[in-house]
């Protein structure tokens, strides 16, 4: 269905709704594959279903038809533990708002992807103040979400997503919620850890000036996806 280099495909994903008894097709033959050392932007109005096609790639929505496959395994073959399994090695995500849990510090919140995966508690300390540090936190690392700024918050995100070394992460709307300054400073922190470790970078964004900075730019309309550049 996909070639070797695709970490992340899909083939005719269809989603439908109902709403009050009607039917309402979001997506409607998407075709997508991303490969390895490059990133993706998806742009459309919204409602176009942007988040909905994020949601289907990283397994968090079935669609109602089509393939998706991740590192190279079909995920609506997978039950809901080997699923979890597999989006915990292969897949991070950034969300427009942080969805950091504000109960538990940053180095916390980073840390629960390791965590999840079974790391032992010394080495997932390192590597969550490690990549704190990486995105400027290192002196936040005790302070908790309310305690954060809304940069702050969304580099903490960042962090989390990418702590696991994961092959592909999947952004959604990641800079919507940032004034413009702080925005640059996200979007430019994500493609740098993302294109030094050879990750895959899938981006659903309304800001056409992020979507010119990926390597490839699609528009989602009519729920299917049109080549840009």
């Amino acid at each position: 269905m996909s070639k070797v280099s695709a970490i992340l495909s899909c083939k005719d994903v269809r989603v439908t709704f109902a709403e009050a008894g009607v039917s309402i097709e979001v997506l409607n033959g998407v075709d997508l594959e991303v490969d390895k050392g490059r990133s993706v932007a998806i742009t459309g109005a919204s409602g176009s279903g942007k988040s909905t096609l994020l949601q289907a790639l990283g397994g968090l929505l079935k669609p109602t038809a089509g393939d998706i496959a991740l590192a190279g395994r079909r995920i609506d073959r997978l039950g809901a533990r080997q699923l979890g399994t597999l989006r915990n090695r292969h897949l991070g995500f950034v969300y427009q708002f942080h969805h950091l849990l504000a109960e538990f510090t940053a180095l916390e919140n980073v840390a629960m992807p390791l965590l999840v995966r079974g790391d032992s508690i010394n080495s997932t300390r390192q590597k969550a103040t490690s990549m704190l540090s990486r995105v400027s936190l290192e002196h936040r690392v005790n302070h908790k979400p309310p305690e954060l700024s809304g940069g702050e918050r969304q580099r903490a995100a960042v962090a989390r997503a990418l702590v696991a070394e994961p092959d592909c992460v999947l952004a959604d709307e990641p800079t919507g919620n940032l004034d413009q300054k702080t925005a640059q400073g996200v979007q430019a922190l994500m493609l740098e850890l993302v294109n030094k470790g050879d990750k895959a970078l899938v981006v659903a964004t309304h800001d056409l000036a992020l979507a010119e900075l990926l390597d490839v730019h699609y528009e989602l309309s009519g729920g299917k996806l049109e080549r840009i550049r």
